[in-house]
């Protein structure tokens, strides 16, 4: 069943967790070997001169090196009309149930079972009466670039189209569903190795109705963008591709 065979088991992170009055921080000692609070502030990162770019989304994410790797720094803000009303506050109902919890943990899940989604190397959660905040790092993926600008560029080969429905498969094999499957958070490496990032509000799911859904918003969000972009190297033929690669044809 093409890639879907080759799925590799990792070993379990090393992780420490310390726990304050009103913050937990939880990381991979594997990735980061000492952590602070202050750590999860932009301001350190380039006080230590080691930030290596950032993008815009609903706020800022930060790129960073550290110990030789490169890292992801994330604040959790909301979408939609309630961000213009609490930006980045949560309301508080258990650790567990955070966010930045989950996603971890998640991460932690997929990595264990090999699946092509960045490490989580710590969170933070900061409590503020019924309210929390929340930040998280990941792993940078290397020599990476998004689907959605490599569609701005060239056109994508057959076998990569098949790699990209795959790569989902693997995901979908293991119960997990994304939340915002869509061609900015498909991502491709310098070797054709297709990842997924960005694993926010996404879970673990029994059954399997929702998959065939889960695929459509894909293919929503790149007919989006080929309505939107002047110039965008998506056809039919590429979605069939796709469509191959999910089920395992080579």
């Amino acid at each position: 069943m093409g890639n879907r065979s080759c799925v590799q088991h990792n070993s379990m992170p090393d992780l420490v967790q310390k726990t304050t009055k009103n913050n937990i921080l939880l990381f991979d000692q594997s990735l980061l070997p000492e952590m602070t609070d202050e750590m999860f502030k932009h301001d350190y990162w380039y006080d230590q001169h080691k930030v290596i770019g950032q993008a815009m989304g609903r706020g800022t994410t930060l790129f960073f090196t550290h110990n030789g790797q490169q890292f992801v720094l994330r604040h959790y803000r909301r979408g939609g009309l309630i961000a213009k009303l609490i930006q980045d506050r949560y309301f508080y109902t258990g650790l567990a149930n955070s966010r930045a919890w989950r996603e971890f943990h998640l991460l932690n899940q997929a990595n264990t079972l090999g699946l092509p989604v960045p490490r989580a190397a710590a969170m933070w959660v900061q409590r503020q009466g019924l309210f929390y905040r929340a930040d998280i790092i990941l792993t940078k993926i290397p020599h990476a670039i998004d689907v959605f600008t490599l569609l701005k560029q060239q056109t994508l080969s057959a076998p990569l189209w098949r790699a990209i429905g795959a790569a989902i498969r693997q995901l979908h094999d293991a119960q997990i569903y994304h939340h915002d499957l869509n061609i900015h958070n498909l991502m491709v490496d310098d070797k054709h190795k297709v990842w997924l990032i960005d694993f926010d509000k996404c879970a673990q799911k029994t059954g399997n109705t929702w998959k065939a859904a889960n695929m459509q918003r894909l293919l929503r969000s790149l007919n989006k963008e080929k309505n939107k972009q002047s110039v965008f190297h998506f056809r039919a033929e590429n979605w069939q591709q796709c469509s191959e690669g999910y089920q395992g044809k080579v």
